[in-house]
């Protein structure tokens, strides 16, 4: 069994903005929109390769978002190496990801609740390059909303994205990683 987090902030206001890329991947990745609730997350289950996938969406706000995944975990007795979480990256350009594991939150609220609650940071992490816009406040910038190009780039990528997901689910870490982080995509 695997589980395959998106994170997000939940509400209209936030629809779509950076800090979202997480919700929208896997949204793009659920086969329809029907989603359930419960613990304070939306979540969906799929059969992968006859595994059952467990998709969720915490709906606590970002710097919480580990209180749900941790229920889910629990509840499921899901191992650390079957989780992958979906989140933006400042650090990395718009149009570049990198796939990790063992790393640090490097900042990102999401991050650092799920390794508060979990206790690791040994899980896997898709991370999407939101870019950075030094100018701005940082809070205000990742909750602003893409512009048409970056929307685009993205549009293009959301099929990749699946293809990762899909193979982290099929494949395992250390294939996908091998496979997708190629050295045009490293930007650390």
């Amino acid at each position: 069994m695997k589980l395959i987090i998106g994170l997000g902030n939940p509400g209209q206001e936030y629809t779509n903005t950076r800090h979202n890329i997480g919700f929208m991947v896997i949204d793009h990745f659920a086969s329809d929109s029907n989603w359930s609730k419960k613990w304070n997350a939306l979540y969906k289950e799929e059969t992968i390769n006859n595994e059952k996938i467990i998709l969720i969406k915490p709906l606590t706000y970002m710097n919480l978002s580990g209180q749900a995944v941790k229920e889910f975990v629990n509840f499921y007795k899901i191992p650390l190496e079957n989780i992958l979480v979906i989140q933006d990256d400042l650090d990395l350009e718009v149009g570049t990801y990198r796939i990790k594991t063992n790393s640090s939150s490097g900042g990102h609220n999401g991050i650092k609740s799920i390794i508060d609650c979990l206790g690791h940071n040994n899980f896997a992490r898709l991370k999407i390059g939101i870019s950075n816009n030094k100018k701005i406040d940082t809070k205000d910038y990742v909750l602003g909303r893409f512009n048409q190009e970056e929307q685009a780039i993205f549009d293009n990528l959301y099929a990749k994205f699946n293809e990762i997901i899909t193979s982290f689910i099929t494949s395992g870490l250390d294939k996908t990683m091998n496979k997708y982080n190629t050295r045009s995509h490293h930007h650390e």
